[in-house]
């Protein structure tokens, strides 16, 4: 299927590995744009020179030109960091928030910081960012805001309390912003990954194994057993939702989220 988006501009946060990174070639592999996001230089680095030799491949096959891959080593979740995006890149077709959520933990131990901090990372950066990019969007009549934020919206976990607090506020702010661009021609949705094979999942067990005393392999088995796929996600599948959510003909899906879990969710 030809999403209809090729020579669109897309800009995707923690892009440099990960579901971001999937995210991120997803959208290169249908001829779109792409600056990338994050922290670590080096990452960054990689994951350019991988996503160039994607495009390169899709110029190739499609008879047209390569846009290149831009890169922004910023934390998005600093003023200064958005600011130095916002003026290399003043205007896009779709943005994809995307940041790695708070520690795991008992919410006893959290301090006002820790949640300021969850807040910044996983609720009032991508609202930030929505607010530099929706205007224009909306002005041109067209965009696609997609945000990566977690299962756990849906099904909390306690462990992951700051996390669970920080996405339900994105998805409450989504739910209304949602209602006033659709008409413009902008949709806002939100994609909630259940247990994806990625850093982050690897974190989260080492945790959880911790606190029970029990091996690493032993966790992540229990965990398989119960899971209605019998696996966990492949990057590469939440990137593939991405990209169409961010096509010309899912313009009608809009305030939606999106849960990619395996059938995990207990409820319809």
């Amino acid at each position: 299927m030809d999403l209809g988006i090729s020579g669109k501009k897309a800009l995707v946060c923690g892009a440099s590995q990960g579901l971001g990174f999937a995210c991120a070639q997803s959208l290169v592999n249908e001829g779109v744009e792409v600056v990338i996001a994050a922290r670590t230089w080096e990452n960054l680095q990689k994951a350019q020179l991988f996503l160039e030799r994607e495009q390169g491949q899709w110029a190739e096959n499609n008879n047209s030109k390569a846009f290149g891959v831009h890169v922004v080593c910023v934390d998005v979740t600093s003023p200064k960091g958005r600011e130095q995006i916002k003026s290399n890149h003043p205007e896009i077709d779709i943005l994809v928030t995307n940041a790695g959520g708070p520690a795991s933990g008992d919410f006893r131990n959290w301090q006002r910081g820790d949640w300021l901090e969850a807040l910044d990372a996983n609720m009032l950066s991508p609202i930030e960012l929505i607010k530099a990019y929706l205007d224009p969007m909306m002005a041109k009549g067209f965009g696609r805001i997609i945000n990566i934020t977690s299962s756990a919206v849906k099904s909390p976990l306690h462990a992951l309390g700051l996390s669970n607090g920080a996405r339900a506020g994105l998805t409450g702010f989504v739910a209304g912003l949602a209602r006033q661009s659709v008409s413009r021609g902008v949709t806002i949705n939100n994609l909630l990954p259940g247990t994806f094979e990625t850093q982050r999942l690897k974190a989260n067990f080492t945790h959880q194994a911790k606190l029970q005393g029990l091996p690493y392999e032993t966790v992540i088995q229990e965990r398989l057993d119960k899971h209605p796929a019998k696996r966990f996600g492949q990057a590469h599948e939440l990137g593939q939702a991405c990209a169409f959510l961010c096509g010309i003909h899912s313009g009608y899906i809009n305030g939606q989220n999106v849960l990619i879990d395996g059938g995990s969710f207990l409820g319809s």
